[in-house]
């Protein structure tokens, strides 16, 4: 990215940040999609990265470097407060006991992106992981952050990405190994006679590719 950018971003050009925008949207889109599963989410993300973008604009510091990293540190933080108001939201529908609420489809799209089974098993784990682990894991593994892009993202040291990375792949594959044992026993059905019948989908492939 040119150093010009940077500076025009930097002092509100709104051309500067429709560039910004068509560079980086999708990749902060896949970003937030891969995370919340939910693509109605993840539009929500992107509009409110980039707005949150333009408010903080004059944090942007010169230099040569891409601006993905920024982008995708607020896409994070951006994120966390979204799954926050959406578990209070949730909260608050189950204590109004409101159990006839329409369904939403909108996950059908994203079992078409990857193997169904294996992506709701990934999302399980790492929700099971800590904050800072998962984070760090989705920047470098999903979205191809190298080591220091993420800890600018972040705002944590290098050595503790580097650290947490190797600490969260390890953890990860565990716990997805794991959610798919109890996917597949789930699916796991009688008829009416007794007998088990499989489920309709064959059992995930080996997760060890999806958290390298």
């Amino acid at each position: 990215m040119d150093h010009s950018l940077r500076e025009r971003v930097r002092s509100g050009d709104p051309a500067a940040f429709g560039r910004l925008f068509d560079e980086h949207a999708r990749t902060v889109y896949r970003h937030a999609l891969r995370v919340s599963g939910d693509p109605s989410a993840a539009e929500d993300v992107v509009s409110l990265t980039f707005l949150e973008a333009w408010r903080i604009r004059k944090r942007v510091l010169p230099g040569d470097e891409s601006l993905l990293p920024w982008l995708l540190g607020i896409t994070t933080n951006v994120h966390r407060n979204v799954a926050r108001s959406a578990r209070r939201h949730r909260a608050a529908l189950e204590r109004l006991h409101e159990n006839d609420v329409t369904p939403d489809f909108s996950h059908e799209l994203v079992e078409r992106v990857a193997d169904s089974e294996e992506l709701r098993a990934v999302r399980a784990a790492l929700g099971r992981l800590r904050r800072t682990d998962r984070e760090i894991f989705t920047l470098c593994v999903w979205s191809g952050l190298d080591h220091a892009a993420t800890a600018q993202a972040l705002g944590v040291p290098v050595g503790t990405v580097r650290s947490r990375l190797s600490r969260a792949r390890a953890r990860l594959r565990e716990l997805t190994a794991e959610e798919l044992r109890k996917s597949r026993s789930g699916t796991q059905r009688r008829d009416g006679t007794g007998q088990v019948q499989a489920g309709r989908r064959s059992a995930a492939r080996s997760t060890q590719e999806t958290a390298r």
